[in-house]
């Protein structure tokens, strides 16, 4: 069974990111978006945790959400697909269900 995995908050405010990669089950696939877009950024101190998971899991980070907060998508980490608003549907869509990590 495929589960999306979105987190909406920074990884700097909260652990939702954190603890969403520990519980994942391989094959699952993890969206960030609003503040959770920080997740997705090359340099930071989440970087490595998220480089480690993507052997494992697929990342994706909703685009409109990287401009709404002045940040360029070439400063997304390597293996984070950059998604719009379809996409995040069609990943609701073709996942068995939904888990929202606040």
């Amino acid at each position: 069974m495929s589960t999306l995995h979105t987190v909406n908050k920074s990884p700097f405010e909260k652990n939702s990111l954190e603890t969403c990669v520990r519980l994942a089950s391989k094959g699952n696939a993890v969206l960030m978006y609003e503040d959770g877009v920080y997740g997705a950024l090359k340099n930071t101190a989440v970087a490595n945790l998220v480089k480690g998971a993507m052997s494992n899991l697929q990342f994706y980070v909703l685009g409109p959400d990287l401009k709404a907060r002045g940040l360029d998508a070439a400063k997304v980490l390597d293996g984070i697909k950059v998604v719009n608003y379809n996409d995040f549907v069609k990943l609701s869509v073709e996942n068995d269900k939904v888990q929202a990590w606040l």
